[in-house]
């Protein structure tokens, strides 16, 4: 059975983005160590025009080959002209209510129960599934996910949106990874303990 990851980009105090879910201060964080460390481990998460400029177009998926995102991680991208972000991967999932037909042909819209169709994609055979984001639609499958990879920048923000809205409850895991780079960023793994 596939795995579904929340693969996400986080403030070391928990922030995801900005109170209005802009995330584009992270970018400020990144240096070329990180970017090198992305590209080996987790190649299939940069978007297409990022593959093109990184010279990684042709890159195969080592984890996942499938993304699920919410319409709010989803749209500006599309606000820039990427209808397929991530058209090298051969599952590109949008949740939304509000979308009434994909703009592209190559991402599937997902209404209704989002966890019912989780489960269907998870039961399917393949590489995992990236769940990008974002704090809403985390809370909404927070009993789907199975692994948490957290990308911790150095930087604390105070407020803003947190990783997901789930709500509280103690939900255990266990550390399955970490590396530390030499921009200080973190990357932890975690599987969720059943």
């Amino acid at each position: 059975m596939r795995k579904l990851t929340y693969f996400i980009a986080t403030s070391v105090d928990g922030f995801i983005g900005a109170p209005d879910g802009d995330g584009d201060f992270f970018y400020s964080h990144v240096d070329a160590e990180f970017v090198e460390h992305l590209k080996a481990e987790y190649p299939e998460t940069i978007a297409a025009q990022g593959r093109a400029a990184l010279g990684i177009a042709d890159a195969e998926p080592k984890r996942f080959d499938a993304v699920l995102m919410g319409r709010n991680t989803y749209e500006p991208g599309l606000k820039a002209g990427m209808t397929s972000p991530y058209g090298h991967l051969p599952g590109q999932y949008v949740v939304s209510r509000s979308l009434t037909a994909s703009p592209d042909p190559e991402v599937e819209l997902i209404s209704g129960d989002v966890a019912a169709r989780v489960r269907e994609l998870k039961a399917r055979d393949g590489l995992g599934i990236w769940l990008c984001g974002g704090a809403d639609l985390a809370a909404q499958l927070i009993d789907e996910i199975d692994e948490f990879i957290v990308k911790t920048y150095p930087v604390f923000l105070g407020t803003g949106m947190p990783m997901s809205r789930a709500g509280f409850g103690v939900r255990p895991l266990e550390l399955t990874g970490a590396k530390i780079l030499g921009g200080g960023q973190t990357v932890t793994s975690y599987a969720v303990k059943r």
